[in-house]
């Protein structure tokens, strides 16, 4: 298959798809692994004091890395493991993902100490950044490209759910054993493996795409050095020695992966993804999304918590109206793309998703009034969830087939770095305390509708216009 330029579409691939009619028994699959990936992120937030009571007598340091690790070999490996998969084949790549994760669960729910934990973790981190970019490159390929909108909308519909419903599950399960929090991901691997033996589709590996050892290590290494700069930073202090070393290596190998990959035949990230029409917009448009997302999902959470003092339960419950509305608005959402087109339907996402932070500034006081202060920002933010990402996420369902699971990663990478980075943000507007108060969370918010609004103008570049009978923007 060659590829697309960004305005001329081979006569090839401009033929629209046949549906695969187990098309949503595979996506079904590849959300399933979606968001086992994304709730051990959440769930475990909620679930770490209790771990850090069993472990008491380790150093905060140390018990960081329960979360870190995760997050950082994550982040670090998305790249690398979406390119490997376009290579070797993305549903061998999957179901090796996935049984990885599930065992490194196991290992975690039965972690006789914190350094079993931890490295129980880091390899939980190396099955999920395995899953995350093939279920959505094994996903949309079932999808023809007029109904990719729909599909990415359910696809994102179940990660707000296991983002905005981790915390709730996570503090039920720790209150009983925080053990539960990683072994109750055992019974969903063990079914999405079963199914995705059976159904998933096993199309052909990338043909022609060489290896590139130096650039899969300076990729590494950048998106390692920063992610760690970044969610160490609260630990290691700001303008520490180690902080700003790891961010100035960080950088550092960034500027070489850049260089290199200009000047290798067959790089681990052809810079020929970036032609295709709408990628680079969705990509920043991510990162800035995730930036307002991750803050804006941490201030409500603490605004009920530690402000208006409500019990974990209580907190998981007053956040519920952002999941539902994303499920809700997600199921329209491919036809209202169709309608609109993605420029409109982005554009009006992120004008919501703004609107939420503004709401929250104008509304909110020391007093909790729920239903006409918090829950409005919580709807507006769920609208603007369910469209400004399912049209970013599928812009990856632009790119060749091949080179799809490629894509999917560095639109991963932008949503993880945003995440780490808009958590690091609200945390050190708060001086490192270990609770935020309502100035805080004011600031935050600021915040929050700036970079939303930075969202907003990449969606706005986007090609104006609907869709035609082939799935593609006119």
């Amino acid at each position: 298959m060659k590829i697309l330029s960004a305005g001329r579409p081979s006569s090839r691939a401009a033929a629209p798809a046949a549906a695969d009619p187990r098309r949503w028994a595979v996506l079904a699959v590849a959300s399933a692994a979606q968001f086992l990936a994304v709730l051990d992120v959440s769930a475990v937030n909620v679930a770490f004091p209790v771990i850090g009571e069993e472990f008491s007598s380790a150093s905060a340091a140390g018990l960081s890395w329960v979360l870190n690790g995760y997050t950082i070999v994550l982040a670090a490996l998305l790249v690398p493991a979406g390119r490997l998969a376009d290579t070797a084949g993305r549903r061998r790549s999957f179901l090796l993902g996935l049984a990885l994760f599930g065992l490194a669960s196991v290992g975690c729910g039965l972690a006789p100490g914190l350094s079993w934990l931890v490295a129980a973790r880091i390899v939980q981190g190396v099955g999920a950044a395995v899953l995350v970019p093939t279920s959505l490159s094994l996903a949309l390929p079932a999808f023809p490209a007029a109904g990719r909108a729909t599909a990415v909308g359910a696809w994102t519909a179940i990660s707000a759910l296991a983002a905005s419903g981790g915390p709730v599950l996570g503090g039920v399960l720790a209150a009983s054993d925080w053990r539960w929090v990683f072994l109750i991901n055992v019974p969903v691997v063990l079914a999405a493996l079963a199914a995705g033996v059976r159904l998933l589709p096993d199309p052909a590996p990338g043909l022609g795409q060489g290896r590139d050892p130096l650039g899969t290590v300076l990729v590494l290494v950048a998106v390692g050095a920063l992610t760690t700069a970044v969610v160490e930073a609260g630990d290691w202090g700001r303008t520490s020695s180690a902080t700003l070393g790891t961010l100035a290596a960080g950088v550092l190998a960034a500027a070489l992966a850049v260089r290199h990959v200009r000047r290798v035949r067959e790089p681990v990230v052809d810079p020929r993804l970036f032609a295709t029409r709408g990628f680079t917009a969705a990509a920043l448009g991510l990162f800035a999304y995730f930036l307002a997302y991750s803050a804006m999902l941490l201030a409500a959470s603490t605004l009920c918590s530690d402000v208006w003092g409500w019990s974990v339960r209580r907190t998981g419950q007053a956040l519920a109206p952002w999941p539902c509305t994303v499920l809700a608005v997600s199921a329209l959402s491919g036809r209202i793309v169709a309608a609109v087109g993605d420029r409109a339907a982005a554009a009006f996402g992120a004008l919501c998703f703004t609107a939420a932070p503004l709401w929250w500034l104008a509304a909110v006081g020391d007093r909790a009034h729920y239903a006409a202060a918090l829950l409005p920002g919580l709807v507006l933010a769920g609208v603007g969830t369910a469209l400004c990402q399912s049209v970013m996420f599928a812009a990856a369902g632009r790119l060749p087939e091949r080179r799809m699971s490629l894509g999917s990663g560095v639109l991963m990478v932008s949503r993880q770095a945003g995440t780490a980075l808009g958590v690091a943000v609200l945390v050190g507007l708060g001086g490192g305390a270990h609770r935020l108060g309502l100035g805080t969370l004011r600031a935050g918010w600021v915040f929050a509708a700036a970079t939303a609004a930075l969202a907003l103008a990449a969606a706005l570049t986007f090609r104006r216009g609907g869709r035609g009978e082939d799935g593609r923007i006119r």
